[in-house]
């Protein structure tokens, strides 16, 4: 659930929500779409730059959970602050077996970005 006291940003070009700016103390920290801080405490100024910098693109991305089986290559699905849902990537295949994994809201420390050494999913196609 969203604290009270977290305001909702939006872009100001579509409108479309990036996160929210909370306060901590007389400053502001931006926290995006997975309750993640995007920032340290700022002014209100810098907290929405600093979402607008982050934007969504971030949710296209390739990202790494990682499991009691290991490191997977994920993509997000869907979040909510009920939830993140994210699936093996499919790599844009219709074949390819995958599985979703619905994670706690914000997002744990086990779904990072990919980083290099991380499974680069090949494994998939033997």
């Amino acid at each position: 659930m969203i604290p009270a006291d977290w305001t909702p940003h939006r872009r100001p070009d579509d409108r479309e929500h990036i996160g929210w700016i909370r306060p901590e103390g007389d400053r502001w920290v931006a926290v995006d779409l997975l309750g993640r801080e995007a920032s340290g405490p700022l002014d209100w100024l810098e907290a929405e730059e600093a979402l607008e910098a982050v934007g969504l693109r971030w949710l296209a991305d390739v990202w790494t959970l990682e499991t009691d089986a290991g490191a997977l290559r994920v993509r997000i699905v869907e979040v909510t602050p009920a939830r993140v849902l994210v699936m093996t990537d499919d790599f844009g295949a219709i074949d390819v077996p995958t599985t979703e994994y619905e994670l706690p809201w914000p997002a744990p420390a086990t779904l990072r970005p990919r980083r290099p050494g991380d499974p680069d999913g090949t494994e998939l196609f033997g």
